[in-house]
């Protein structure tokens, strides 16, 4: 690793385990110290899959330790902006800066257009746009306050480019993160501070656990000819947590200083067609 973020500080949220914990492995890895949050505890009643464990999360902080990574990590709800706060100033009292934000936590729970409640519908609008929201809101201002700009990278999804079939509510919420990026790009850019969203399509993490897959199956039976939406271009169909924290990485340090206000995507051109 070239120690590219040597001296900085990651707040990344949904870090016990998949993705999140990617981010902090491999932001570690280049030298930066991480603030890391998780539920680790129930998910809201429609998510058909397993929840992350405080378990998890210890592992997490086992593994970025590994890296040779200094770790402060709490329990929080990404819909609690009070706990988030909280868990900012605890990092920041110990590392004595913040420079990015990662807000990756979020639900996708599977379910046909008319199958779906306004409770469930409601929990994915909380989590994954109001989640990222106060994800935003708890850390900015001490990039502000650093006065050396910083960067905030928004986990949006490929359904927030084109379309994820029967998550009509995962869709709505990760267009709306893509417009979030958007718009906080123009008015934190004065303070040097750029915004991006990055867009995964299928990636192997735990999110595939408990019954997602029959989740998913049962959706598709409402509607086969939908099966084929998002295929890759390329051979590989899923990617490995590590491909999506490569592009976090890269987006966190000066190589990217000029690119805001962009959507990455990382779906082996599955949003292409």
């Amino acid at each position: 690793m070239s120690g590219s973020l040597t001296g900085r500080t990651a707040f990344i949220t949904g870090a016990a385990r998949g993705q999140g914990r990617a981010h902090a492995v491999r932001l570690a890895a280049e030298g930066a110290d991480i603030i890391a949050v998780d539920l680790c505890g129930p998910l809201p009643p429609a998510v058909p899959y397993d929840s992350a464990t405080k378990e998890d999360l210890d592992e997490t902080v086992r593994l970025v330790r590994s890296a040779g990574g200094r770790i402060v990590a709490s329990v929080a709800d990404i819909r609690d902006l009070e706990a988030l706060t909280a868990a900012v100033d605890e990092g920041f009292n110990e590392f004595g800066r913040l420079d990015v934000i990662v807000a990756n936590a979020g639900i996708s729970p599977p379910q046909a257009w008319n199958e779906i409640t306004p409770e469930s519908f409601r929990d994915v609008m909380d989590t994954n746009v109001t989640g990222t929201w106060n994800t935003v809101v708890a850390g900015a201002q001490r990039i502000i306050d650093g006065g050396r700009g910083g960067s905030i990278i928004l986990i949006s999804s490929a359904a927030g480019i084109k379309l994820q079939p029967f998550m009509v509510h995962y869709t709505a919420s990760k267009h709306a993160v893509t417009g979030m990026a958007r718009a906080l790009a123009a008015e934190l850019g004065k303070h040097a501070i750029r915004v991006n969203s990055v867009h995964p399509g299928a990636v192997n993490t735990p999110m595939g656990s408990g019954d997602m897959i029959s989740a998913i199956g049962r959706t598709l039976e409402t509607n086969p000819q939908l099966a084929n939406m998002n295929t890759p271009f390329l051979p590989v169909w899923i990617a490995e947590p590590e491909d999506v924290a490569n592009a976090v990485c890269w987006l966190a340090g000066d190589e990217s200083r000029l690119i805001t206000a962009t959507a990455m995507s990382i779906d082996q051109g599955s949003t292409q067609y």
